[in-house]
């Protein structure tokens, strides 16, 4: 049974539009994180948009540039849209968990992820998607609290209730481009294959909305 967040998304920037919302996220201290970041990665991409995607935290490459997925997983991540039609930045919004770079790239702590969690349901209120891809496990966990692993998730359409729209909102939780650069193999059934597939499938549903 899978449990979300996105039944209310009500939140502590409900009153604030979306431009002041990111201006409280520039200068967030709702953490530590806040002591040791670069630069605060909102998002990159139109508002509102029909395909939002949410990734795990910034990394090196985002924490200087300010941008989410610049660095080499996320290179990986534009190629891969890009062969299925869907192209940075003006077809997809993309964002994170977090907003700031945890130290060392490590995985984000549940505390961090409860302290961003506003400014999350804050943009998916504001960008109105119609499909969302969850990127890696923090975000598959964040959105829809699954009892499974993302082995058994990804690949798979959940249908959620939100109050922006009268339809259910399509989400679907693929692999890390970071953990597709660990495994390269693009064999039928390897990971990189199984985003392939994944992603076609997306476009396809993409395009008939």
């Amino acid at each position: 049974m899978v449990d979300t967040i996105l039944n209310t998304l009500h939140n502590a920037f409900s009153d604030l539009s979306y431009s002041d919302t990111y201006t409280q996220a520039q200068k967030c201290t709702r953490c530590p994180l806040a002591t040791t970041r670069t630069k605060v990665v909102f998002n990159q991409g139109p508002v509102p948009c029909k395909l939002m995607l949410i990734g795990e935290a910034p990394g090196a490459d985002e924490d200087i540039q300010g941008i989410p997925f610049v660095g080499r997983a996320g290179q990986l991540l534009t190629k891969m849209l890009e062969a299925v039609e869907i192209f940075r930045p003006n077809d997809i919004y993309i964002t994170n968990t977090l907003k700031c770079r945890p130290p060392n790239n490590r995985t984000p702590l549940q505390s961090e992820i409860d302290y961003c969690q506003d400014f999350l349901l804050k943009q998916i209120s504001e960008v109105q998607p119609r499909i969302l891809i969850l990127v890696g496990s923090p975000a598959m966990k964040t959105i829809l609290h699954p009892d499974e692993s993302i082995s058994k998730i990804r690949g798979k359409w959940f249908n959620l209730t939100v109050d922006y729209m009268s339809e259910s909102l399509r989400v679907m939780t693929i692999f890390h481009p970071s953990y597709l650069l660990r495994n390269a193999s693009k064999e039928q059934g390897s990971p990189k294959w199984l985003t392939w597939m994944d992603l076609k499938e997306i476009k396809k549903t993409l395009d008939t909305l």
